[in-house]
């Protein structure tokens, strides 16, 4: 099979492999052929399209066609433009969705109070604001030895943040940060302060609400004479306090998956996004969570999600923050269509409405149980729609400070970045797979070959994620690859 069909309302092919001028496109039912190369994971017309109609895939218009495209010709950019715009309305439509029968599964984690769950158990160094930064990577590398036992790892998570800030993004950093604190994969905290900034001492033990005293601890580098020997000391207080932590068999219903693409290309949407929106059903149907983000990649495939929403008021809540997403657009001086990345073009991607299309099909067929703010922790068993953006590294922060234990990441061109939780690379295709080695670690390209059915693939990263959940580690931890960006949108002092 050298081309796919998506939907059959679709007037247009996607590549499976590149293909000459003169082939056949096995797409078609009349052995239409190409009268151009098409390269992989881009669109060749299935039929006639006249200028100023609809280009559709997925079942979805994806862009209008901006000149005459015969039968068997490349279609992308040169051809195509967005259709668009600030202004949309929408109905719900009740849909209700049937998923996948699965049998008891469950994976080897940490329980924590309060009934959480952590699938790691290593000690996080969360500094409050930017200035201390230096100091909480010296103590994270001159503490490594602390690493033994059940004690998983010891990192540090900077930013340029937590001072000279105001309003919405002040807010924005304290919740993030004091997010992170609380995050059941970390068994030991040290919040790492200066003592003079905007983020103070106070405010943030305010947002903590409460804590353990023997899982987090506080230091304030201004008030002490050495804070690279006091922090040492307090790291060695929460190594020996988290290496109680062992392994228990727990029920898959307990965790909770991010879903992100970034680096995306023509086959996302056909191999590993839709093996992701599998796995999403197995897990929902297990009784557990998943959450998919990136408001901006939902744009122009909103119906394809919202009519999934659990009731009218998640409705409303879902095409709430997909306007105030467009809103932010629009009072920046910027076009809602401005994505997407070059690498996305050069991958097959024609359109924001072509690259959101597929980004949805992470979300799989399951219902829409609940629609969060940035950052907001998860709430409800399901699917969640998280609001943020689709930048890699904000993304990711998002959706670990909502909680995720681990997140799924679909790629075609290969990225190498990781969040605090373990980040699941998936390939769309086998060449990248065997390409980056050391940054892939699924390979959902065996569906483009017609090797595996999605079902299969499906099945096959259920099996994946749960020995991740267990405590084998990700390429991206491998590495040590561990980062986080917070958003921002207003003024520095």
């Amino acid at each position: 099979m050298n081309s796919i069909r998506i939907h059959p309302l679709d007037n247009v092919a996607v590549a499976l492999r590149d293909l000459e001028k003169g082939e056949i496109i096995d797409a078609s039912e009349d052995g239409l052929k190409t009268i151009e190369a098409i390269g992989r994971g881009h669109k060749v017309a299935l039929n006639d399209i006249a200028e100023g109609s609809s280009i559709v895939k997925y079942g979805n218009c994806i862009g209008i066609a901006t000149d005459e495209i015969k039968s068997g010709s490349f279609v992308h950019v040169h051809n195509v433009k967005t259709s668009l715009s600030e202004n949309s309305k929408f109905e719900y439509k009740p849909e209700i969705p049937l998923l996948p029968k699965v049998a008891n599964r469950t994976f080897m984690g940490y329980r924590r109070a309060k009934g959480k769950v952590g699938i790691r158990n290593e000690i996080w160094i969360i500094p409050t604001v930017g200035c201390v930064n230096r100091i909480a990577e010296k103590l994270a590398r001159d503490n490594q030895n602390l690493v033994k036992g059940s004690i998983e790892g010891l990192y540090a998570y900077t930013h340029p943040y937590g001072c000279s800030q105001m309003g919405d993004d002040h807010e924005t950093t304290k919740r993030v940060l004091a997010a992170l604190v609380k995050h059941p994969n970390a068994g030991g905290v040290l919040v790492l302060s200066l003592g003079c900034e905007n983020l103070t001492s106070e405010q943030f033990k305010e947002e903590l609400r409460e804590w353990n005293g023997e899982r987090v601890k506080f230091l304030t580098c201004q008030d002490c004479e050495d804070e690279i020997e006091e922090g040492s000391k307090l790291l060695k207080e929460l190594a020996d306090y988290a290496g109680q932590s062992k392994r228990e068999e727990i029920d898959a219903c307990e965790l909770i998956v991010g879903m992100k693409c970034g680096g995306s290309d023509g086959l996302s949407g056909i191999t590993a996004n839709p093996t992701v929106g599998r796995f999403s059903d197995r897990l929902i149907s297990l009784g557990g969570s998943t959450v998919l983000t990136e408001v901006p990649e939902m744009f122009g495939a909103e119906s394809i999600l919202f009519n999934r929403c659990k009731d009218s008021a998640t409705f409303h809540k879902a095409v709430c923050m997909v306007d105030n997403f467009k809103k932010y657009f629009v009072d920046h001086g910027q076009v809602v269509y401005e994505n997407p990345s070059p690498g996305n073009k050069a991958g097959g991607i024609t359109t924001l409405e072509d690259k959101s299309c597929g980004c949805v099909q992470k979300g799989g067929s399951a219902q829409i149980s609940d629609v969060l703010e940035y950052a907001e922790p998860v709430k409800n068993k399901g699917l969640s729609l998280l609001s943020g953006p689709g930048n890699d590294m904000v993304s990711t922060t998002d959706l670990t400070a909502a909680g995720v234990h681990l997140i799924l990441f679909t790629t075609g061109r290969g990225t190498p970045f990781g969040a605090p939780v373990p980040t699941v690379k998936i390939s769309t295709n086998t060449a990248l797979y065997e390409k980056k080695g050391s940054w892939i670690d699924f390979n959902a390209g065996k569906v483009a070959e017609g090797k595996e059915s999605l079902d299969e693939a499906g099945d096959r990263l259920l099996d994946y994620v749960l020995d991740v959940a267990s405590g084998q580690k990700t390429r991206q931890e491998d590495a040590g690859y561990r980062e986080i960006s917070i958003f921002k949108d207003g003024v520095t002092l």
